[in-house]
């Protein structure tokens, strides 16, 4: 999720942390800017603006030049990072990166034991696997890879790249990992309900998760989710409150994008939210074919 998304979705509440988008590392250490640009949070403290804390996410096969990155986020004021072994994109497996290492079990640690050597001890560094690449032979190996390694959280997607966001999300075999490690285990994927989250929480014992479609689909999932562990009820929002929450979301993308790119990344969001809300499909349909859009 990109800085906007963040700030709109964080204001919702229910939220502890949230992530950067991946950051690309191949052979380079990036500038100070590329920071800037991708985490402008960073100069509130890495706080979003409702205060959630923001975390620092990578993805690459470098272990040096990922631990040189991570030196040079740290430095500019990074309290977590975490390393994506999950991405299922062809684009970013094909240049070994995202889920395409969760077959080299070695290498993961590597580039964790790396990572972690290289900066302040109280900064944790996290990493977030898929159960496989083309299958679940290797789940285990990897999940122990990072925890060996000194992952201080594991956060696992319930499904193999091979089967990308295909339902469903095998929640049970998070439950397998978690008894193999002694890291902390959150788990991940298909969680659009707070009865979803139930489901999850009884088939793969994880307490915690982490949402990210179905957080975008239903803004206010992870305020439901908290009050339903306080035992009480929250009723979903209404459009009302959704619709403020894509007019600031839109007037911050156009601050930061050309108004066509702006455009865009309003109707990506409005394509996510008509799952959930009818009045979202009507102004989905309203500006799916401008190139500039006036809310």
């Amino acid at each position: 999720m990109d800085a906007p998304m963040r700030a709109a979705l964080t204001a919702m509440g229910g939220v502890d942390w949230c992530v950067t988008e991946f950051i690309r590392v191949t052979q380079s250490v990036l500038p100070t800017r590329t920071y800037q640009r991708l985490a402008p949070e960073l100069e509130q403290q890495w706080k979003t603006a409702s205060g959630t804390p923001l975390h620092v996410q990578f993805l690459g096969s470098d272990p040096e030049f990922l631990a040189a990155n991570a030196v040079r986020a740290a430095k500019l004021g990074a309290k977590e990072i975490d390393l994506n072994f999950g991405c299922p994109a062809k684009a970013v497996n094909r240049h070994r990166g995202g889920a395409v290492l969760l077959e080299e079990p070695e290498l993961l640690n590597t580039i964790v034991t790396a990572v972690r050597a290289a900066v302040p001890e109280p900064i944790k560094v996290t990493a977030k696997m898929r159960l496989g690449y083309l299958d679940k032979s290797l789940m285990l190996d990897c999940a122990r890879a990072l925890d060996e390694a000194g992952a201080a959280r594991i956060v696992v997607h319930a499904r193999t790249k091979a089967e990308g966001y295909r339902p469903p999300a095998h929640w049970h075999c998070i439950a397998q990992i978690a008894d193999v490690v002694r890291a902390p285990v959150m788990a991940n994927g298909e969680i659009w309900t707070v009865e979803d989250y139930l489901q999850c929480r009884r088939e793969s014992g994880c307490n915690d998760v982490m949402l990210g479609r179905g957080l975008v689909a239903r803004p206010d999932l992870a305020l439901q989710i908290r009050t339903a562990l306080l035992g009480e009820h929250q009723a979903p929002s209404s459009w009302d409150p959704i619709f403020a929450a894509v007019q600031v979301f839109y007037q911050h993308s156009l601050a930061q994008l050309n108004p066509t790119a702006a455009a865009g990344r309003l109707k990506s969001w409005l394509a996510h939210l008509r799952h959930t809300y009818p009045e979202a499909s009507e102004l989905y349909q309203q500006v799916r074919t401008q190139k500039v859009v006036a809310l």
